[in-house]
């Protein structure tokens, strides 16, 4: 990204401050985020972050709880995206693809996408066993490298494009641990490589267990990811190939399925 360049556009720090600000509201999900967190993520004084949030909401951007205060994604926002969907959505023709990951393995399933340096969850099905991990849901972001869904789309973008991801984000083992430091994941991300999908064994939450295998485009592409959650004890090493090999089929069946339908 030519940052000089963003710099010299009139307008561009308030327009990427409140853009910064929309996936964090959406990041929020229906139960919405208080203006105090919003600011403290957004890195932005609470004065500020309530300025620009007023600003969205009169353009209907996003709204606010009158009872709780909490901000959440507003009117117009899904007005734009139902325009959008017809180009960028999937989930039309990956939502059996995802409910029978979640059938065949019964642990919850998911599909999430690639949005810059982040995966967006866009659909999660419910497994039937009944201990659950509830990690991910529609509308969560995590950056790359982070969840399973990250780290196997990290794992097989272009090398250049993985150290400039690295480039960018040198903080990711003070924010989410040393675990994801750069040099850990490096070796994630070999170990994915080799082994089709990733995998993320309580990293985020302590007790559960996530794999992750890579969607591609039409061009080969690492854009989607399919994934499962559920409880560490249930990815133990007499069940965890069996899962891999089933999230690796359904993801092969949705990447034909993309470069069929476009």
């Amino acid at each position: 990204m030519d940052t000089s360049r963003k710099r010299t556009v009139p307008g561009a720090q308030s327009i990427a401050r409140a853009a910064h600000l929309l996936r964090l509201v959406t990041a929020g999900g229906e139960a919405g985020m208080p203006v105090a967190d919003l600011a403290r993520r957004a890195d932005l004084t609470r004065p500020t972050t309530h300025r620009l949030l007023t600003a969205l909401r009169e353009e209907g951007l996003v709204d606010q709880d009158e009872h709780t205060g909490r901000w959440m994604p507003g009117p117009e926002l899904y007005l734009m995206g139902s325009v959008a969907a017809s180009r960028y959505d999937i989930t039309a023709i990956a939502r059996d693809i995802v409910r029978s990951l979640a059938v065949r393995t019964e642990e919850s399933a998911f599909l999430s996408v690639r949005r810059g340096d982040e995966t967006v969850c866009l659909l999660r099905e419910e497994g039937s066993f009944p201990i659950r991990s509830f990690v991910l849901s529609e509308g969560v972001r995590f950056p790359l490298g982070v969840a399973s869904a990250g780290l196997a789309i990290l794992a097989f973008l272009p090398p250049h494009d993985v150290d400039a991801y690295f480039e960018r984000h040198r903080g990711l083992g003070e924010e989410w641990g040393i675990s994801h430091s750069e040099a850990r994941l490096r070796v994630r991300l070999r170990e994915t490589q080799e082994r089709g999908y990733a995998i993320n064994p309580g990293l985020i939450v302590e007790g559960s267990y996530g794999l992750g295998a890579a969607v591609f485009t039409r061009e080969g592409h690492p854009q989607w990811a399919l994934s499962l959650t559920g409880v560490q004890f249930r990815f133990g090493p007499d069940r965890l190939p069996e899962l891999g090999r089933t999230l690796l089929a359904h993801a092969h069946q949705l990447t034909t399925r993309i470069a069929a339908s476009r």
